[in-house]
């Protein structure tokens, strides 16, 4: 709400088209094609810094302050510092690099530039899913493979069992900042590896570790990443139809130039989001379903239901889940079932 009231903000006032022109201004000494793409860097680059000094504090509280009242936190308030700066810098470049590749879209092809660009975002995506254990997870993380004999003999067997390849077994240090507990089969192809969190490991049976995984497999065996890349796609191309729409049709009458002005991102950004938070429940939908037939593999597979239910039970309670979430919040925002529901089902299993 404090974003797409800023958005606001600049949609209504002249903010957003002083702020194109100041970018152009600077810009405007250098050579085409380095002009348009300095002056997109230098508007998006203001806008990116002035919403984290908005939010920046909003999202202390929620991620440390609030983490730390109710026990989920462990880490001093120095670390959340640095890995925020971390990822702020990270986000920072993504953000640039995606601004330019899709305004770059907007000048090949005005009419046709939302498709183009939501091609880009699965190619994004495919290659994010890819590299994310090998660059970007360590960043953040700490991983070392995993020392238990017994238990990384057993998770590889399992997945042997379920056909799905991966290079290894790894601890992933995650009591270092929070409390809560999770495992997770993650990358593609060659860099495909399973992590497990220490808290898991320290917490759980190696029947409960082992049911969780075998949840994780199912991901991969069912495809469960493409069909929801596949499925994204198409609502990140809906999203930017209904801001290619939006734009083309105010983008004159609130005094930009046309489409590909930056003075319009505003406009273009509050007409995608929209578009994006309507058609959420639908990709959620498709996610939930996902896991639970994901949990139904896991019960075939291991042929552990108690250790599934107490699983369940246990990771609820460690990671503080909400039993009963309000309707419209479980359709607008809940991409897993409640542990109430999945516990439900595998007892109907």
């Amino acid at each position: 709400m404090v974003g797409a009231a800023g958005l606001g903000i600049l949609v209504a006032t002249p903010a957003s088209l002083r702020l194109a022109a100041w970018a152009g201004s600077v810009a405007a000494p250098l050579v085409w094609p380095v002009r348009p793409v300095l002056a997109i860097i230098l508007y998006v680059g203001v806008l990116a810094l002035a919403w984290e000094l908005l939010s920046g504090p909003l999202v202390f509280y929620r991620t440390f302050l609030l983490d730390r009242k109710y026990g989920l936190s462990s880490e001093p308030a120095s670390r959340w510092f640095v890995d925020h700066a971390k990822a702020l810098a990270l986000g920072l470049a993504l953000t640039l690099a995606s601004a330019v590749a899709v305004y770059v879209t907007m000048w090949l092809s005005p009419a046709m530039w939302w498709v183009i660009a939501t091609g880009l975002f699965i190619a994004l995506a495919v290659l994010i899913s890819g590299v994310a254990p090998v660059w970007l997870l360590p960043i953040f993380y700490r991983f070392q493979p995993l020392t238990r004999e017994e238990l990384r003999e057993r998770l590889l067997a399992l997945s042997s069992r379920a056909g799905v390849e991966v290079i290894g077994a790894f601890e992933w240090g995650l009591g270092e900042k929070t409390s809560r507990a999770n495992a997770a089969l993650v990358g593609a192809g060659r860099t495909r590896r399973i992590i497990v969190s220490d808290t898991l490991l320290k917490n759980y049976s190696e029947d409960e570790i082992e049911v969780i995984l075998a949840h994780e497999l199912a991901h991969h065996v069912h495809y469960d990443i493409w069909t929801a890349l596949a499925l994204e796609a198409v609502l990140v191309a809906a999203a930017l139809l209904g801001a290619h729409l939006a734009g083309t049709r105010a983008a004159v009458a609130i005094g930009a130039r046309g489409l590909s002005d930056p003075g319009a991102l505003p406009l273009l950004i509050l007409a995608g989001g929209a578009v994006s938070i309507l058609l959420a429940p639908i990709s959620n939908a498709w996610s939930r379903f996902n896991e639970f037939r994901a949990d139904g593999f896991a019960l075939k597979l291991t042929g552990r239901p108690a250790a599934f239910v107490s699983a369940m039970k246990r990771l609820g309670a460690q990671n503080l889940a909400e039993e009963r979430p309000a309707r419209l919040v479980y359709w607008f925002f809940y991409t897993h079932p409640t542990i109430e529901e999945r516990i439900a089902a595998a007892r109907q299993a």
